[in-house]
């Protein structure tokens, strides 16, 4: 029989080791919203459109230059939102590597092209580092200007700081692929 000091060390740890798995999970799928789910909350009762577009080489030349971010691909997941024929919003799916592994996140931007919400809808990482709700809230209202970057409109988070950066390209780039987007749909 063990001591109890000792068999209190052991249900600890297998306590902790059940939690960092249950997190791990959740994190992982179970605890995040689909993109289906995260798109009737945002635009309810709205017709929601899914599309696909395939970007030039001179419209992905203007994201990067509008962003000062990467563009690594020419296709655009994009969820057009209408409701009684006028389009209501527009919502993006982003797609990048976080430090080792994946983090997809859907960007949703208002009809004026501000910031309404981001979701995050998958992430690889350890769970520690998701960025939390309230943190992806900093920039809701605002639109693509430089105060939208680390250290003015959007603050860090100690520890997760390759999760911030990414979070922040990926709403820099998506604000300014729905800004080309735009230019070309008028």
């Amino acid at each position: 029989m063990l001591e109890p000091a000792i068999r209190h060390r052991v249900l600890v740890a297998t306590g902790l080791v059940w939690l960092v798995a249950g997190s791990t999970l959740s994190a992982q799928g179970g605890g995040l919203p689909t993109r289906e789910q995260a798109l009737a909350a945002l635009f309810p009762g709205a017709e929601i459109a899914a599309e696909r577009v395939f970007l030039t080489d001179a419209q992905r030349t203007s994201i990067e230059e509008i962003s000062r971010v990467d563009l690594d691909t020419g296709l655009i997941a994009r969820y057009v939102a209408t409701q009684g024929g006028r389009v209501i919003g527009r919502a993006y799916i982003d797609t990048h590597v976080v430090r080792t592994k994946r983090e997809s996140l859907l960007i949703s931007l208002a009809d004026d092209g501000t910031l309404k919400r981001i979701d995050v809808t998958a992430f690889f990482e350890p769970p520690m580092y998701i960025a939390s709700d309230q943190w992806l809230g900093q920039a809701v209202g605002h639109s693509l200007s430089d105060d939208l970057a680390m250290h003015r409109l959007i603050r860090p988070i100690v520890g997760a700081t390759l999760t911030t950066h990414a979070a922040t390209d990926a709403t820099r780039r998506v604000m300014a692929i729905d800004q080309v987007l735009a230019e070309t749909d008028q």
